[in-house]
């Protein structure tokens, strides 16, 4: 039947998280039904910036994560499993060898998607399922590997950027040790000065409304509202100002992991964390963004909408 519900999961396989969206695809009114969410730090990314391989320990994690997501996903009667791989896979020279270990030992296809790609369904994710939203729009997306910013409206791209600053790269050059010292925090923020003055023009009209997606700006949300553990429901369309994120910086610059740790960071996330806030910080002073509103979406939920177009096209 044309028409039927497919339930389907989506699997976003970044630098550092794997995250698994598990919905029901209705075309019959076009709604995307959010089942099951999951996210596993697995750190896919470890010291590819700096080897351009995909490390065997990296594998390793990142086989018995989307083993786990398989077996949950034939528990739940997904009906079929897309995974994308995104700025780690890009950059490892090793990419191919990855994606043919994991369809042998999970079953599951990795694909390695192009920058742009990964642009534009981040983008429609970001918005999917919101009733309002203000046009032209943009949104942020702080990966482990990579940052992706994107400006359009509900029917289209506009303009998109995948830049190489990401917050497990940043930290991984510049912050081997927390806090990082005066010098290594310098250099940071002008790496990603640099590379954001070289990118951010085409973006200065779009900054009136901003979306924040992917694991730093849901963590950073979390920590504003002084919460132990993340919350998806209050996490959602939070709205971030810029001095709040300017405070948390500030004082992520003198701490331990411990300590980043105890404000109810997994110890995963927690080591990139300053970094990570570093890169939205710069990001928001440079265009002059006082407020981002945080989305728990992304690319998983692009991936969806995406699937449940090609279901209605064929009904």
């Amino acid at each position: 039947m044309p028409n039927a519900m497919e339930r389907i999961a989506c699997i976003d396989v970044g630098t550092n998280t794997a995250l698994l969206l598990v919905a029901d695809l209705d075309p019959s009114t076009g709604r995307i039904v959010p089942v099951e969410h999951h996210q596993t730090i697995v750190r896919l990314g470890q010291n590819v910036d700096e080897h351009r391989l995909i490390q065997p320990e990296a594998l390793e994690r990142l086989t018995t994560c989307l083993t786990s997501y398989s077996e949950l996903c034939r528990k739940l009667g997904v009906q079929r499993i897309e995974a994308a791989g995104t700025s780690a896979l890009r950059d490892a020279a090793n990419r191919n060898e990855i994606v043919e270990s994991v369809s042998r030992s999970t079953g599951i296809d990795l694909h390695c998607i192009s920058g742009e790609e990964e642009a534009k369904l981040t983008f429609f994710g970001a918005v999917a399922g919101l009733e309002s939203v203000p046009e032209p729009f943009s949104v942020i997306d702080i990966g482990g590997g990579s940052t992706e910013i994107i400006m359009g409206t509900r029917e289209k791209v506009e303009r998109s950027v995948s830049i190489d600053i990401g917050s497990v790269r940043m930290s991984e050059r510049f912050c081997r040790s927390l806090p990082p010292t005066p010098e290594e925090y310098l250099a940071a923020k002008e790496e990603i000065d640099r590379h954001l003055a070289a990118n951010l023009p085409p973006f200065f009209s779009a900054r009136n409304q901003v979306f924040g997606v992917a694991g730093t700006l849901t963590t950073i949300a979390q920590v504003s509202m002084e919460d132990k553990r993340f919350d998806p429901v209050k996490v959602q369309g939070y709205v971030l100002e810029y001095e709040a994120v300017h405070r948390l910086l500030d004082r992520l610059r003198t701490m331990k992991l411990d300590e980043i740790v105890a404000l109810g960071i997994p110890a995963g996330r927690a080591d990139v964390f300053t970094m990570g806030t570093l890169i939205l910080h710069q990001f928001m002073r440079m265009l002059g963004v006082g407020t981002v509103t945080v989305s728990v979406q992304g690319l998983r939920f692009g991936m969806a909408q995406q699937e449940l177009q090609r279901l209605r096209s064929r009904a």
